[in-house]
Parts: structure tokens; sequence; C-alpha cells
């Protein structure tokens, strides 16, 4: 008898969102199955395709018709014809901002069977959290443009840093250290650049960690930092980061483990007053759409991220495992990792191994 029943949005999205969703929703049907789990799917069509036809990326109402679910199951967002900033300023952004998701979390692993581009590097060499900030810094509204079409044409953008808002995402990063092996919260800054937003981060990182004597820290300026990633990833544990650098090194870590195509991400409400929203870190690959050949692990391992949210750890275990044992015991690849499986052919090796 099914005992735990959640209610998912699912939103495709755009590109290989289409292709890559299926695969997270079989996964979680075969862990369902096996851990007396159930789901009541609902699927929206929000995309660019919708916006090429309605205007709008998601209905007005959007927010309010995925308000009550339990969590949302994300593809991807952006294809050619729809300005990036308006893909992400009529979806993404008003969802996370709206649902206080606060928190973008995005897991780097080097699984074993993967091979890292870098020189010597092993399974357990690269295992970090990037802990994003998700709602403020970089990525405000506040701005605008003067002068447009003439010779002192200006573009002026604000970004935002609360005590609010950057306390909370330290006191969530130093959280989490406490739940590791490691017990480290590594800050990413640009102080000595920045000369305002970046020094009272660093305040407040200070003052943070004083209050988490028992964990231990470091702090590098960005551009040496997006180095260290190179070279020393396995200096890393948990990283703080604003939304902007959160964003780059969310793409990096990953990279320097093969593919980006696996890294999954969260976008937070800790306190659960609003559904939160999981999401692979990679876009919508419109290079690759409608082929087949989309790695599904960044979503699938999404989808993890979210059953762990709703307190179903036994199950998101048994997802990061299945993950594991494929690329371990088996040669089923995609092309990004040196494969020729498809999209299908790798997602249902993940779920077999998932219904165990």
């Amino acid at each position: 008898m099914t005992t735990n029943a959640y209610s998912i949005a699912v939103i495709p999205g755009d590109g290989i969102g289409n292709e890559v969703v299926p695969e997270a929703i079989a996964v979680l049907e075969a862990v369902g199955s096996r851990f007396d789990l159930s789901y009541k799917f609902d699927h929206f069509d929000w995309s660019c395709e919708r916006y090429h036809k309605l205007g709008s990326m998601m209905p007005e109402d959007g927010l309010d018709q995925i308000r009550d679910h339990d969590s949302i199951l994300l593809g991807a967002v952006g294809f050619p014809g729809v300005p990036d900033h308006i893909s992400l300023w009529g979806l993404l952004i008003p969802i996370r901002r709206e649902f206080r998701q606060y928190v973008n979390l995005r897991p780097v692993r080097l699984f074993e069977g993967m091979e890292s581009p870098l020189k010597n590097r092993l399974p357990g060499d690269i295992d970090m959290v990037i802990v994003r900030e998700n709602n403020e810094g970089e990525y405000s509204e506040i701005g605008g443009r003067l002068y447009e079409g003439t010779d002192q044409e200006l573009a002026v953008q604000q970004a935002v840093f609360t005590r609010h808002g950057t306390d909370r995402i330290m006191r969530y990063a130093f959280d989490l250290a406490k739940t590791r092996a490691r017990k480290h919260v590594s800050s990413a800054t640009k102080s000595n650049g920045i000369i305002h937003s970046m020094p009272y981060w660093d305040e407040r990182f200070a003052v943070i960690s004083a209050e988490y004597p028992d964990i231990d820290t470091a702090q590098f300026h960005i551009d040496i930092m997006t180095a260290h990633f190179v070279r020393n990833p396995d200096w890393f544990d948990v990283v703080v980061a604003s939304n902007l650098f959160g964003d780059i090194l969310s793409d990096l870590g990953p990279a320097v483990t093969g593919t980006i195509a696996i890294a999954p991400g969260g976008n937070i409400n800790p306190e659960r007053d609003y559904p939160s929203m999981f999401e692979p870190v990679h876009g919508s690959a419109p290079d690759i759409a409608g082929q087949g050949i989309a790695n599904p692990i960044g979503e699938i391992w999404s989808a993890a991220m979210m059953l762990e949210h709703l307190g179903e750890q036994a199950a998101a275990d048994a997802i990061v495992d299945a993950i594991e044992v494929v690329l371990r015991d088996s040669d089923v690849r995609t092309p990004d990792m040196g494969g020729t499986a498809s999209t299908s052919e790798l997602g249902a090796a993940i779920a077999k191994a998932a219904k165990g």
C-alpha cells in the first residue's frame, strides 16, 4: 500500500529539457515502486515555444498554479529566437524569488567510471557542494539605460547585498558543512576590485564564521579561485558564493569532472513555506535537441535531490547509487561521456539499477 504521495509540478521547458525530464520521471517511478512512494505529476508547457505563441513564458497566474505543489521539477529554459533575459526573467527567476528559493545548491562529484579532464584525478578528489545565493546579489532588476542610440549611451546595473540575504546563505553553507566529513567552507569574493559589496560580503563571512568555531574556512578572490578549481579541486568542500560567482563556479566545477551534463541543482526554500525547484545545471542545448543523445544524469540526480528535500533519503540515495553503479559497472554512456548510448538507453539503465 502506497503511503507517501507527492504532487510534482513538471516543467520540461525547452530543448533537451523535453528529453531528459521523462527519464527522471521514469527513475522516480522506479524508486517509487521500491520505496512505496507515489506521485501526481502535473505537466506545464511553459517555455520559449509558449512565448512565441502567446507572448509570455508562463500565464499571469502561473505561480499560483504551482504554489501548492510539493515540489517543482524543471528541465531547461532558453532557445534561439528568445533573448536569454526574457526567458529567464519570464520563468526561472520569478519562481525562484516568489517562492523564496534563496539557496541554489549544486553538488559536484567525480564518480568512479568517469574520466576527469584533469590529469591524475581520481574519484574522491573532487567532491564539493556549491552554495549560491539565489535571490539577490548581482542579479537584480535595479538599473537601466540612458541616451539610447547616442554615443553617450550608458547602462547601469545595481547589485544588492542585504545583511539578511548574505547572512542566511552563509549560515546555510556552514550548517551544511557541519554534516560533511571535512567540515570546511570556502568563500568566493572579489573585494580587491569591487569596492563596496565584496568587502561587505567578507565582513559578514568573518562574522558568521565566528558562530561556527568547529568549521575550517578559506577565502579566495574569484579569479584565483577558478584557477584552483582546475589545479586543486581537492581543496574544496562547501563553497559559498554570491549569485554571479556561484553561477560561474557551478559550471566550472562539474566541467572538471568530465561533463557539465551530470550536474544537478536545487533551488531551495529551506523554511519549506513554498515549493522548491530542482533542475540540472546544463542548459537547453539547442545544438543537440531532438537527437536523443542528451545526457539525462543531471536531471535524474536533480530528482534525487528533490526526494532528499522531501524527506525521502533512502529513495534519494538509491538514485545516486544507481547512477554510480551504471557509471562504474557498465559502458552505457551518452556521447558527451565518450559513448554511443541514447538518452533513453542511459535513463533506462539507471532506472533498472534504481529499482533494485
